[in-house]
């Protein structure tokens, strides 16, 4: 099989890159290196790709003509796709990079899938699909129409377009709602990293919405073993039941265990043996107060269960991150 995998520098592209190719899939990676967060970080993901053997090509998926002559020279049988604008604070000044990566250039993967001959299309989505709803946890079932930022916005964009290419071409499509994915070579804007190196070099965290947070954090390698699964399953048509007739699907991929924000901080305490310096801050605009899924659809399709909880999956992170900055 032959999958083409956007945004194999970023961290959840690389971990899947990495898992496929000792696997020995054909693996086609596209990323355009961007400096949204440390470029040393993604250089260094890259470098052991290309070790592995992976056909790598610098493009931005806001190309369509690049796009366009990839998938006709490559002809990828499976397309994942995880390349996106990521974050929910960097929404907020930054709204036009989410329009640009987030929406054009899905648009251009999804039109290529169709053009192409694509078997399968697997996207990310997120938790933020389900905004300010304040049902948990969060079941694919829930409405998803009050996203609380852009990012979000976003995300719930793609997947009404996945339905949509989904109904007219019956292009089979899944979407996969990620919950807070963590683990080693992780994303620097994302809390526990933050979290992770400010309390080693004895810098103060910043604590939004007093601490009163609460995240369904999911371990890199849980996800990784769920989209793995998931390639072997293409949503298909169902005559027999009205609301299947279009091949498309959606699926949580999180932990399903809602983490308290100070039980989090603690455990890095606990492993750095560092005590954190806490600065409590009112909720920044566009956040939500929790994330938790309702993993039962998945677990139901492919007997999906978290291998790794935070105390297990935190450790991990921080002796990756002592090793990798020394």
């Amino acid at each position: 099989m032959k999958v083409l995998i956007t945004g194999v520098a970023g961290f959840i592209g690389f971990h899947l890159s990495q898992h496929l190719l000792r696997k020995n899939f054909d693996i086609i990676g596209i990323d355009n290196v961007n400096d949204y967060y440390d470029l040393n970080l993604k250089n260094n993901r890259l470098k052991i790709l290309n070790q592995d053997n992976i056909y790598f090509k610098k493009i931005n998926i806001a190309d369509k003509t690049k796009i366009e002559e990839l998938f006709n020279v490559e002809r990828p049988s499976l397309v994942i796709h995880l390349a996106a604008q990521a974050g929910v604070r960097y929404s907020i000044n930054n709204p036009n990079e989410y329009i640009t990566s987030n929406i054009v250039g899905f648009q251009n993967i999804i039109e290529c899938c169709c053009k192409f001959n694509v078997n399968h299309l697997m996207y990310a989505s997120s938790s933020s699909v389900y905004g300010l709803n304040d049902k948990t946890p969060f079941s694919e079932n829930d409405m998803t129409d009050n996203p609380a930022n852009l990012y979000g916005a976003s995300k719930k964009s793609n997947e009404l377009v996945a339905f949509s290419y989904s109904n007219l071409y019956s292009l089979p499509t899944t979407g996969l709602r990620l919950f807070t994915v963590y683990g080693p070579w992780g994303r620097p804007d994302m809390a526990y990293f933050k979290f992770t190196k400010n309390i080693i070099e004895g810098k103060p965290i910043s604590l939004y919405g007093n601490g009163n947070m609460y995240r369904d954090f999911t371990y890199i390698d849980d996800v990784v073993n769920a989209i793995t699964k998931l390639m072997n399953i293409r949503p298909k048509k169902n005559k027999n039941q009205k609301m299947n007739q279009v091949p498309a699907e959606v699926y949580n991929i999180g932990n399903s265990n809602a983490v308290f924000l100070e039980d989090f901080v603690k455990i890095i305490e606990d492993v750095t043996g560092k005590k954190a310096i806490k600065n409590y801050l009112p909720m920044q605009m566009g956040d939500i107060y929790k994330t938790f899924a309702d993993i039962n659809k998945l677990h139901n399709l492919i007997n999906f269960k978290p291998v790794k909880n935070i105390n297990e999956g935190l450790p991990l992170f921080v002796d990756w991150y002592r090793s990798f900055y020394k």
